[in-house]
């Protein structure tokens, strides 16, 4: 028989233990995002990373992406595509939106109009352009109708931004509560969204807690084991990684396409004419710059689209072949001491770069890099007025559409070419696909030509997951939605 005392300390310890486990099931999923902390609540057709991730966890669009970046059902639970690919006909799940009405065919795309017409003036602006017509069909049925076939479509109506809105709410998957600067984000049930109810549904859900924080304190949360994972790193934060002792073993990149490189900002002076921006393309090392952000495997390139993506009809190709670095940089040095011999000397190149380790170790680089051709370059911060600033923007789907858009004349970031943009549109009109490859060939040799954007390679994206996660993959658009985040494992 045991004795009181012994009774009373088993109990003791009995409470304590289920305590603890109630506790750790309790016990949220807790997201840190890389950016300024009221990020996660910014509205308006440009979102910061933590918006994107609340917008598309609370306000879904006609589809939506899994945790490998796929475009999945979201409001409509299936679709046809016509065999001319012009026409997509969605059929709309069988629910509500918050207010209590139905999701039919004429409120979906009465959303789709709004969410449209917002994102002209975003990001995806010239993306929007093949859109010709939305319609809605009998009952639960929408037909989006496109300019030219775009066999990404899916990709594009599963970004953030085209998420679906009615009377300022979205349908979820998820409902958002507000906690000072704290998104805390809880799954809505199966069947109060119109799908067959899961049993067991409750103990499949956590709570998730999302929070935007500077790289360095996301970093030292995640180290201190109260952060689950870590979202939105970039090249300008990386060398935090090794400098704060994170395990090799918690980092992921994710193998993205994409902008990065310096945008010319003025056509004056100096920058006028093509050939000299040209010289500050061809001085840049970018093995050089491989080994300075010390990050394996990242992918350098010299063309303003990325090498390989589908479409890409061969035409065009890495520039200045079998030359070298120094070869270059002779040619590119004579280009200067002729404007200097006739101009005088040259005020320092104004390099607009956000904060961070990377970002420094890039400036030093490209002061170098220029310094090697008779340039000297000062660096200033991101929104000050400058010469060059720095693009590192991720491509939403993997075409040479996208690069042209975000290089165009109306996105206002950069020395444009408004032959490249008279050669896009004529693209979007062309419905033979080799024609339509071959259009968007002669706008990147334009852009090229023109010299406005000096590209580097591919973009560099990093999060940070611990064993607690569960959830996330690494995938090809840095995309890392919160819903698979919140499920517990099966």
């Amino acid at each position: 028989m045991l004795l009181p005392r012994a009774r009373t300390l088993i109990l003791s310890f009995a409470l304590a233990a289920l305590a603890g486990c109630g506790g750790n099931g309790d016990r949220p999923v807790e997201v840190v995002v890389v950016g300024d902390p009221a990020a996660a609540f910014v509205g308006g057709p440009r979102l910061p990373a933590a918006a994107q991730l609340v917008r598309s966890a609370t306000a879904e669009g006609l589809v939506s992406f899994d945790a490998q970046g796929r475009a999945i059902p979201a409001l409509a639970d299936r679709w046809i595509v016509t065999d001319d690919g012009m026409s997509y006909i969605f059929r709309l799940r069988d629910g509500t939106w918050p207010d209590g009405s139905p999701i039919t065919g004429e409120s979906a795309r009465s959303a789709m109009l709004d969410a449209v017409g917002a994102g002209r003036d975003g990001p995806l602006a010239g993306d929007l352009d093949v859109i010709g017509e939305v319609r809605a069909m009998a009952g639960r049925v929408i037909e989006i109708r496109l300019k030219q076939p775009m066999p990404d479509m899916l990709q594009l109506l599963a970004q953030p931004e085209l998420g679906l809105l009615r009377k300022g709410r979205g349908a979820g998957p998820m409902r958002l509560t507000r906690k000072k600067d704290v998104a805390i984000l809880r799954a809505i049930a199966p069947e109060d969204r119109g799908l067959p109810e899961e049993p067991g549904w409750k103990n499949r859900v956590r709570r998730l807690e999302l929070e935007s924080l500077s790289a360095e304190r996301a970093i030292a949360r995640f180290n201190a084991n109260e952060a689950d994972l870590v979202l939105g790193g970039g090249f300008a934060d990386f060398p935090r990684l090794d400098a704060s002792g994170v395990s090799r073993g918690a980092i992921r990149l994710d193998p993205v396409a994409g902008l990065f490189g310096l945008a010319v900002i003025h056509d004056d002076g100096f920058l006028a004419k093509p050939e000299n921006r040209e010289a500050l393309t061809m001085a840049i090392d970018r093995e050089a710059l491989i080994a300075a952000l010390n990050v394996g495997g990242w992918t350098a390139t010299t063309r303003v689209v990325n090498p390989g993506l589908e479409g890409d009809n061969g035409s065009i190709g890495e520039r200045w072949p079998g030359r070298g670095v120094e070869e270059r940089r002779s040619t590119a040095a004579a280009r200067v001491a002729r404007w200097t011999a006739t101009q005088g000397r040259l005020a320092p190149l104004r390099i607009a770069l956000p904060r961070g380790p990377g970002a420094d170790r890039l400036f030093e680089r490209l002061a170098a890099d220029f310094k090697a051709i008779g340039l000297s370059a000062r660096r200033v911060d991101g929104a000050a007025d400058a010469d060059l600033r720095l693009i590192d923007t991720v491509a939403r789907y993997p075409r040479a559409a996208w690069f042209i858009n975000q290089l165009g004349c109306g996105s206002g970031r950069v020395l444009c070419s408004a032959q490249a943009d008279r050669l896009a549109a004529d693209a979007l009109d062309e419905a033979d696909p080799v024609k339509r490859a071959d259009l968007y060939a002669q706008a990147e040799a334009q852009l090229t030509v023109t010299n406005g954007f000096i590209p580097f390679g591919m973009p560099i994206r990093w999060s940070l997951v611990s064993g607690q996660a569960s959830g996330f993959v690494a995938n090809r658009w840095n995309v890392h939605p919160l819903m698979p985040l919140a499920l517990r494992p099966k």
